[in-house]
């Protein structure tokens, strides 16, 4: 029985080896076929079975055949599906913008300048890093937005570069904090905490951290009140107070509702005397 078994996976096993080779050995075939029409269509089926290594492979073999014909939109456009497919978004987004460049009133133009920023989008690195792939993203998506509102891709688009935003407002709150964190060390680091903060909340006015951001805005001038000298302690114990109310005026349920509520009563103190 056993040894049955045994026979059953050898030739399950030498099957699907027979087949692997059957496959690469058509491939092979395929590449050395001096037919552009069977390396394209070949590429087609290739890139509908998502085998997109194979598809772009042919697909570039077939390029300078075509360039000046119909069907080089066809070719490019699914050199930069391949691309996309194999998750290189940095050669997808070159490809899509060469068709862009080549083709500005083509039949895929929509989903050219959509795909761009797209691919910059899944590019886009950590919030802790450099943005000017998320800022070139958040320009492409913009243009095509203006251009095409009412494309399916919009709302996509919309959601995307809400998120690349967000990612924006994101990176400045955590430099703001690393001031904020710096405190009186070697200057007023908090006075820079709260510029960056408001510049962040001008610049990004809807985002997921304004609440954070009006939170250390506050802090921030709280912590300057505390570390002034006496002529200036009353003025910016004012400001504070008005931070204060701004801040619950605008977050009357926020988690720093008790906080916040503490620095007003210290706040009261100074205006008091």
């Amino acid at each position: 029985m056993t040894q049955r078994i045994h026979q059953i996976w050898l030739f399950a096993y030498l099957t699907i080896g027979m087949l692997a080779l059957s496959g690469c050995g058509e491939y092979q075939q395929v590449l050395k076929s001096k037919d552009p029409d069977i390396k394209y269509q070949k590429a087609l089926v290739y890139f509908e079975n998502e085998q997109y290594v194979k598809a772009q492979t042919l697909l570039d073999e077939v390029t300078p055949y075509y360039r000046g014909t119909d069907r080089s939109q066809d070719v490019l456009i699914y050199l930069s599906r391949s691309y996309m497919g194999q998750q290189n978004y940095t050669s997808a987004a070159e490809y899509y913008q060469a068709y862009i460049r080549n083709y500005p009133k083509g039949r895929y133009i929509a989903e050219a300048r959509f795909q761009v920023g797209h691919c910059y989008y899944l590019d886009s690195p950590d919030a802790r890093l450099d943005q000017a792939i998320t800022k070139k993203a958040i320009e492409f998506f913009t243009q095509f937005i203006e251009l095409y509102p009412e494309n399916p891709y919009a709302e996509q688009a919309y959601k995307e570069m809400n998120e690349l935003y967000d990612k924006l407002a994101h990176k400045e709150y955590l430099s703001a904090k690393m001031y904020y964190n710096l405190g009186t060390y070697l200057g007023n680091n908090y006075l820079s905490a709260e510029i960056v903060a408001k510049n962040a909340l001008k610049n990004y006015p809807i985002n997921k951290y304004q609440e954070e951001l009006s939170w250390l805005i506050l802090q921030a001038k709280y912590q300057q009140m505390v570390n002034s000298f006496d002529d200036k302690k009353e003025d910016r114990a004012r400001e504070t107070d008005d931070e204060y109310y701004n801040f619950i005026t605008e977050y009357p349920n926020s988690k720093h509702l008790d906080a916040a509520k503490k620095i007003h009563k210290e706040v009261e103190k100074i205006l008091n005397k």
